[in-house]
């Protein structure tokens, strides 16, 4: 990500992400945050935002922006190493890398493979995360997913066909790939 951002020019860092009210800039901003993160530091923060993601989230996104977008890149560069993470699942960090890379990729037009064995990790915890805590359970309800390129399934309904990543970025509420019947 760190390559295929560095070469974006100002109005491609305030270019809108997937990420309802963000833009590319804030994405990285929030990747740097989530990637500094550490287990008392989440703590110690979201009871500062009263247990309020999005308000923490804001926070994070506030703390790390840098004013010119090359430094907050250059910001996420230097966290690429960091092992740290929330009190949370690890696949919360594939869930992060992949979906927030699209977030950001898809607008710009900007094209990355991801492998399906971690998409597929990702896809199967938002598919048992509900929405509340930032997966995507709900909206899978009802419906059968189909990963075309994975060759799995799961669920029972209205059958919902599309790449591993395509439906990854759908159950976590991303308006690109396959559409949800009724969501």
């Amino acid at each position: 990500m760190v390559a295929d951002l560095s070469v974006l020019d100002d109005e491609q860092w305030a270019t809108p992400s997937l990420c309802t009210g963000w833009d590319v800039h804030d994405v990285v901003a929030h990747l740097v945050d989530s990637a500094k993160t550490t287990r008392l530091g989440f703590v110690r923060r979201l009871i500062a935002a009263r247990f309020d993601f999005d308000l923490d989230n804001a926070h994070g996104v506030e703390r790390e922006r840098r004013n010119d977008p090359q430094e907050t890149l250059r910001a996420l560069a230097d966290a690429t190493e960091l092992t740290c993470t929330p009190p949370a699942n690890l696949a919360t960090r594939l869930v992060e890398a992949i979906v927030h890379g699209e977030d950001v990729r898809r607008p710009l037009g900007i094209r990355a493979e991801y492998p399906t064995a971690a998409v597929m990790v990702a896809l199967e915890y938002q598919l048992r995360t509900g929405v509340s805590m930032g997966g995507g359970k709900e909206r899978a309800q009802g419906v059968r997913l189909v990963a075309e390129d994975a060759g799995t399934s799961w669920g029972e309904g209205d059958e919902v066909r599309g790449s591993a990543l395509d439906l990854l970025l759908a159950v976590s509420g991303r308006e690109t790939g396959p559409a949800l019947p009724g969501r």
